[in-house]
């Protein structure tokens, strides 16, 4: 028996000694977060709802294709479904300016989110950009004038909104869809200022210091749950969302269905006030 023991024991150690050794690290998730297998925003799209229906242009510029917008059915609720989109091909990848988005998507957001607010439909956003295009032309309409417009916008609106970052959680390019009553984030996405090539870039003038970047700027999901910037964690398949899309669909799918069913009886004010108070509570982490 004591032999055994003394097996058991072993065993046992080994599992805990395997389970610290692929602990993932920050630059891990990063790498995670921007596979070009992760689902993307027409995965989302077509798991969630058989009756998608995408509207397009900002009634000013033109119609930024970065940014898809439109309404579905999720459950049993009506809703305007907004993502950043990568795109899953090259020609794709080329068309949406790989998820980094023009003025004129974001004011395609705000038109369409003032659409659902007017019919009282819930709205989900899937957020995963490396952040918002910084091209010459982006800055010559407006780029910054466009993001600070949606923050302000989506932090007033009368309707529950729900974020999910699923990938990349880019700077203010996130943050322009990203203002919401629940926060939801992927287990391998990542959310931050800046990128860690670029936080070394600035601070270490040095790109191989990226990795001591990401721990540091605390862009993972369990720190952000930690400090309070996101509401929950959504978990995935081992190795990642890219490995088994269709159980981290369904884990997602779950997760905001029941962010929406907790939204729902909550009067159109009260969400605006406890958005605010969200809202001023980021950076309070004592």
């Amino acid at each position: 028996m004591e032999n055994g023991k003394c097996k058991m024991k072993g065993r046992s150690s080994g599992t805990a000694a395997k389970k610290a050794a692929v602990k993932l690290s920050a630059m891990d998730r990063v790498k995670l977060a921007r596979d070009a297998k992760r689902p993307h925003i027409w995965d989302f799209i077509n798991a969630f709802c058989s009756d998608f229906e995408e509207l397009h242009g900002d009634r000013l510029v033109n119609d930024d294709r970065g940014l898809v917008a439109g309404f579905g059915t999720v459950g049993d609720y009506r809703a305007l479904i907004l993502g950043h989109h990568k795109g899953a091909t090259v020609e794709e990848n080329m068309e949406a300016n790989f998820g980094m988005v023009n003025p004129d998507g974001y004011r395609k957001a705000m038109r369409l989110a003032k659409l659902a607010e007017r019919f009282h439909n819930p709205i989900v956003t899937f957020v995963d950009t490396p952040g918002a295009y910084p091209g010459k032309e982006a800055e010559e309409r407006g780029q910054a004038e466009a993001i600070a417009k949606s923050l302000e916008f989506f932090a007033g609106l009368k309707t529950p909104i729900v974020v999910v970052v699923t990938g990349e959680g880019g700077s203010g390019g996130a943050l322009a869809i990203a203002v919401g009553d629940r926060i939801l984030m992927m287990e391998n996405a990542v959310y931050s200022v800046i990128s860690p090539e670029g936080c070394a870039g600035i601070l270490w003038r040095d790109g191989k210091m990226a990795p001591a970047a990401a721990e540091a700027l605390k862009i993972t999901a369990d720190d952000l749950k930690r400090l309070g910037a996101i509401d929950e964690i959504v978990p995935e398949p081992a190795g990642g969302a890219q490995k088994n899309p269709k159980a981290a669909l369904a884990s997602v799918k779950k997760a905001v269905l029941s962010a929406l069913k907790a939204l729902a009886g909550v009067p159109a004010d009260e969400l605006v006030e406890q958005r605010y108070a969200k809202l001023r509570a980021y950076g309070n982490f004592y």
